[in-house]
């Protein structure tokens, strides 16, 4: 208890910074600048981005300082300066739209979350990349996907993300007495949601039994974001595909059937409706879901890895566990691309292209990946000869607080569980819908899976009615296959 009193502030911190933030794979911090630029002129990069995860001096600013010291060293005038976008991801993606569809933008590098490469492609208003820039070799297989549309690359994979299961070990082996193996079997991702079912059938009856105000805090087995938003997008993808539903086509026409749909309604109302799930889940997000977790009011929760920093310090190892998501688990995170502004003359150009190589290679990932996002390539999880500190001009990144310095690493480093745990959440992982009108699906499908926890009436309306609603309005704004 006394150390959970001690991190408190750390966490809470977090917290409020997150609320700020949709689910993007991105992450919270102080902007370094405003949305308001001034005219592209002269030899300085723009680079226009959501907020960062790891604070302050995070390790994303952190890797541009490096840049621009390098430049220095070369006598090169070039020098890049990050411009945070303010609001929600939402909004984000509607000022990006609106500024370099209008041509009044002045950003060179544009950091884009994975589901909205597609339409900034098909816009025109990034331009196509070097194959190299997406997979060289290195980059993750479901990773590079993320940055190609139409068998063409139009940007390179930046940090990259995934739905994790933590959970509260002291809840399921100190207070529910559950067996060590069924709780190891947990952490290696040898479960399914059945298994992880059992298990919170057994916290909830510790919870009925238990007399102690440590069980009058408890409120409910799970928690995950499903408020009406793109957190309800990504829970709810995640059901429709562990059912083996996928939505559109390579080339983002609508091939979903009613009967298709049908299985994923009902594995996503098998996940939420059940007693387990705890009551605010369905009006939160992401800050709401990681203080209900730390604050013991549930034992298990579904969120991003850059969250494993910030549970360690509030709760330490003998309490906190970590685990693949049971079935499919959507992937998230960011690209970089370079816009398509033809301001942009092509000496400028080849500089923000290697703006962006710089900021996505190797050591970089590296750098990333220990700060607490998930790296998009393979040797930042395997690769001992691949180290943060060989980027000099970067201070190790495990050594920032914002950054989780106190979660425990592995003899290279890295986060303890990055290679047993993230690197093989991160290969299995599930797409969203690849789609120039992804902001319209999603606006359609929580809509209709919202309606299914509203009233007493639209719970009761069967999963073959919810199903032909959602294929109607999923009709409505995809095209057909």
């Amino acid at each position: 208890m006394k150390r959970s009193k001690a991190v408190r502030p750390l966490l809470w911190c977090v917290v409020l910074v997150l609320c700020a933030v949709g689910c993007t794979g991105g992450g919270p911090g102080r902007p370094e600048g405003t949305a308001a630029v001034r005219p592209l002129t002269g030899t300085q990069l723009v680079i226009a981005t959501g907020v960062d995860v790891t604070g302050d001096n995070g390790v994303r600013k952190r890797l541009v300082d490096a840049w621009n010291t390098l430049q220095e060293k070369e006598n090169s005038p070039y020098r890049a300066r990050v411009v945070v976008l303010p609001g929600s991801a939402d909004l984000q993606r509607s000022q990006l739209l609106a500024a370099m569809q209008s041509g009044s933008a002045t950003y060179d590098v544009v950091n884009l979350d994975v589901t909205w490469v597609a339409e900034f492609a098909a816009a025109g208003l990034v331009r196509e990349l070097p194959e190299a820039y997406a997979d060289d070799g290195d980059v993750l297989t479901k990773v590079a996907a993320t940055a190609r549309w139409k068998g063409k690359v139009y940007a390179a994979p930046y940090n990259s993300d995934v739905g994790l299961l933590y959970y509260r070990r002291d809840y399921l082996v100190d207070d529910a007495g559950i067996d060590g193996k069924r709780v190891d079997a947990l952490a290696s991702g040898r479960t399914t949601w059945e298994d992880v079912s059992s298990l919170m059938d057994a916290v909830d009856a510790w919870a009925r039994a238990d007399k102690s105000d440590r069980s009058k805090n408890y409120r409910g087995a799970w928690t995950s974001q499903l408020r009406p938003y793109e957190g309800l997008t990504v829970n709810g993808t995640e059901a429709f595909a562990s059912a083996g539903v996928r939505f559109v086509d390579d080339d983002g026409k609508y091939t979903a059937s009613s009967g298709e749909l049908t299985k994923g309604v009902a594995e996503f109302r098998r996940r939420t409706e059940s007693p387990h799930t705890l009551d605010a889940a369905f009006e939160s997000d992401e800050a709401a879901t990681l203080k209900d977790f730390a604050e013991g009011r549930t034992a298990f929760l579904r969120h991003w890895p850059y969250a494993y920093g910030t549970l360690h310090a509030a709760l330490g190892n003998d309490k906190l566990g970590v685990a693949p998501l049971p079935g499919a688990a959507v992937l998230g995170g960011q690209d970089l691309a370079v816009a398509a502004n033809p301001a942009m003359s092509g000496e400028r150009v080849r500089k923000a292209q290697e703006l962006v190589r710089f900021l996505t290679d190797r050591t970089s990932e590296r750098c990333l990946l220990d700060a607490g996002f998930a790296a998009t390539r393979k040797s930042a999880y395997t690769d001992s000869g691949v180290a943060c500190d060989d980027r000099g001009a970067v201070p190790r990144a495990a050594a920032s607080p914002e950054g989780g310095s106190g979660m425990p690493r592995d003899t290279a480093g890295r986060p303890l569980y990055a290679r047993s745990t993230l690197l093989p959440a991160l290969e299995a992982a599930a797409l969203r819908p690849r789609t120039p009108l992804y902001g319209a699906f999603t606006q359609a499908f929580t809509a209709e899976l919202s309606r299914l926890h509203g009233s007493v009436k639209s719970r009761q309306v069967s999963d073959e009615d919810v199903a032909q609603k959602l294929d109607e309005a999923l009709g409505n704004v995809l095209p057909s296959g």
